[in-house]
């Protein structure tokens, strides 16, 4: 029986959602901290659960060849996969999708899932950063403590140039009650906005100190859910996307406020909207939870579409429906919740996207779209488990997977994009 603080030798399986990787203890599951399949290790339990105990490394007895130094500190948001070599990332991932997709999903994937990869360095161009104390930082794994966002590298050096030059700027702003930043940047990182986030009946800071921070195109500040307090420069930035990938192909404009949800990756931007339309065949599409329009943008670019583009959110419908201007009639923004769209809709000849936030597509919007008699589903997930948990309900409704692909959108974390084709049978 394991207890706390108990230190015991473990051999490493396989990985777990989460970063956590899976071990066996007399036949008890054991995820432990900064491992990796195939070593051997001594760990410390943590924390014991029914049928699960959690565990930090003491010492790695048997060490993977893929076993690599850290830089700083791992506990740093964004570190989880950091001691593992980018080579061997990726396959990592396919396996946390593949599994989930099996024991959640009922789904035995043939084959291996290919996973595009990217740079490790710089790669984020839209991140949530804490104020504390006139800092600012990732939270470490688990704490509300700060930890220094360099050591991560997931930030350009200008973009950490920036944000040490706010720091004092906030300081001389009173900015005591801010306790987020919303950063976000385009591809090129030639525009860089910054949303200050207040607490809820926090005084805003003075804006005059925030006027002219070098490196930042925009400054904007607000409570969560609330009235803006006030906007410096501009609350955009502007992305020029190849659509299909290929140099001479249509090349879109997407512009996004730095409220707008956006994906995060500078160097798979380009691959996933290649990869999600070129899933989609022609003929009418509705593009749900379209955000800022990637997909919708880039099919009606393509031509021989007739595109639906619905976003609930206000800020990401009133950016979708800027950049569907040059298009015409080509694609139709719509701007209210997916449930309500759908409702009593029947469209079997078109194809649907569909790219939801993390908790998955509701029961209501999951049954709608079962409703509609859509040919096809290309369904983009940012979590394993409510995609696993989302298919298992398509195949229930006559659905079968057709494509399995994945993105390793944020490097040396545990987290995975999925992309799972659903074509009705």
């Amino acid at each position: 029986m394991l207890t706390n603080d108990a230190i015991i030798t473990v051999d490493i399986e396989k990985p777990a959602a989460g970063g956590r990787m899976i071990a066996r203890h007399e036949g008890q599951v054991v995820l432990v901290q900064q491992a990796i399949p195939g070593e051997r290790m001594r760990v410390r339990i943590t924390r014991v659960r029914p049928g699960v105990a959690y565990a930090d490394p003491v010492e790695v007895v048997e060490a993977s060849p893929d076993r690599r130094a850290v830089q700083g500190d791992w506990m740093c948001g964004g570190c989880a996969y950091a001691h593992i070599a980018a080579a061997r990332q990726p396959a990592l991932k396919a396996e946390i999708l593949r599994d989930a997709l099996a024991r959640i999903g009922g789904l035995t994937v043939p084959g291996p899932v290919p996973v595009a990869a990217g740079a490790g360095d710089g790669y984020r161009m839209r991140a949530r950063l804490h104020v504390r104390r006139g800092r600012i930082g990732f939270f470490r794994e688990g704490t509300h403590e700060l930890c220094d966002p360099a050591v991560t590298r997931q930030l350009l050096p200008e973009t950490l140039a920036t944000l040490g030059r706010m720091e004092p700027a906030l300081h001389r702003a009173r900015a005591d009650g801010v306790t987020d930043l919303d950063l976000v940047e385009n591809v090129q990182a030639t525009e860089r906005v910054v949303h200050l986030v207040l607490a809820p009946g926090a005084a805003p800071p003075r804006p005059g100190p925030l006027a002219a921070i070098a490196g930042a195109t925009g400054i904007s500040c607000s409570a969560p859910r609330g009235p803006e307090a006030f906007s410096l420069g501009h609350p955009y930035v502007v992305d020029e996307v190849a659509v299909a990938g290929a140099a001479g192909g249509p090349v879109i404009r997407l512009r996004h406020h730095v409220e707008s949800f956006f994906q995060a990756n500078r160097y798979l931007l380009a691959t996933l909207v290649a990869r999600v339309t070129g899933q989609v065949p022609a003929g009418r599409v509705l593009d749900l939870y379209a955000g800022v329009g990637p997909f919708a943008i880039a099919l009606a670019a393509l031509g021989d579409r007739e595109v639906v583009a619905v976003e609930g959110d206000r800020r990401g419908a009133t950016d979708l429906a800027m950049n569907a201007i040059p298009y015409g009639a080509a694609v139709r923004a719509v701007h209210l919740p997916v449930e309500r769209f759908l409702e009593g809709r029947s469209d079997p000849d078109a194809t649907l996207i569909v790219d939801p936030p993390r908790t998955g597509l509701s029961p209501e919007a999951l049954a709608e779209i079962v409703a509609t008699g859509a040919r096809r589903v290309v369904y983009v997930s940012c979590d394993v488990a409510t995609l696993a948990r989302d298919v298992r309900a398509f195949v229930a409704g006559g659905y079968g997977p057709t494509h399995v692909e994945a993105f390793d959108l944020f490097p040396n974390t545990a987290h995975v994009e999925g992309l799972v084709v659903l074509q009705r049978d």
